[in-house]
Parts: C-alpha cells; structure tokens; sequence
C-alpha cells in the first residue's frame, strides 16, 4: 500500500474510533437526560463509525490470527502504559493539573493490568481457560474471575 494511502486510512481509522467513542457517551448523556430517541439516534451512528472503523482495519491488514493479534495488543497496552502514560502523569504534575494527573495515572495502571491480562491470556490459550471480567466503571479496571469489593486503582 502507498504510504500516503496508509497514512490516510490509519487517520480515517484514529478519526472513526474516536468518533464511535465520543457518539457513546454522548448517547450515555442523553439517557441520562432523558431523551431516549437522540441516545438510540448516537448509539447508532456510533455502531455505524464502528463499521468504518473495522473496514479501515481491514484494509491496513491489522487484523491477524487471534494469537498476533493477543501479542500485538500487550505490546500495545504495555507501550502505552510504560512510555505514553508515565509522559502525560509527568506533563500533568509540571502544570498542576491534579485531576489530569489522576486519570492518567489510574489509566497507566488499568493500561498495566490490561497489559498483564493479555499476557496471561496468551499463556493460556491453547487451554481455553474461562473465567468472568469485571469492570470497573469509573477507571476501567478489569478484575479477572473475582469482582474485587473495592476497585484497587480507584477506590471505588
């Protein structure tokens, strides 16, 4: 592929992701108000970016066998947490912003578990190992088989 085209459908897909996320909780706000037709109305325009985005991964090919594709998202996940996270906690403390430096460090945490839940997943894939996820809803923990009574990143 061209490398213009593939910067072009890597913006696409970044463009996408985010916007199916944004139209998400966008959709969470409005139930929360109590307008049900523009919650369903954003949740489907969001699945509709989801589609755009899969097609967009598809045609940079970055969908693998599933046992790649566990490799590629703990690097993912581990890069994020250890390079990408630790630079805006450090950004965040230099300017004060002390809510900034909270979500960013519960996020490098959740990164870091997510990191360690793919990488036990890929130890254990050949068994196919079933268990339950839980998540938490205000930092997005994941506990793995146990609902944990108070979430170890947030407290909550």
């Amino acid at each position: 592929m061209d490398d213009k085209i593939k910067d072009a459908m890597n913006q696409a897909y970044t463009g996408e992701a985010k916007a199916a996320l944004r139209l998400k909780v966008y959709a969470q706000k409005a139930e929360a108000e109590g307008y049900k037709q523009m919650a369903k109305l954003f949740n489907v325009i969001a699945f509709s970016e989801e589609i755009h985005g899969a097609r967009a991964l598809r045609v940079l090919r970055e969908i693998k066998g599933t046992e790649e594709n566990l490799a590629a998202s703990f690097e993912s996940e581990k890069q994020v947490a250890e390079v990408a996270y630790d630079k805006f906690v450090k950004l965040a403390e230099e300017a004060g912003d002390k809510e900034a430096v909270l979500h960013f460090s519960q996020s490098r945490d959740v990164e870091e578990t997510h990191a360690k839940l793919y990488k036990q997943a890929m130890s254990h894939f050949m068994e196919e190992r079933e268990t339950n996820y839980y998540v938490c809803k205000v930092c997005g923990y994941v506990a793995d088989g146990v609902l944990p009574e108070e979430c170890p990143v947030c407290g909550c």
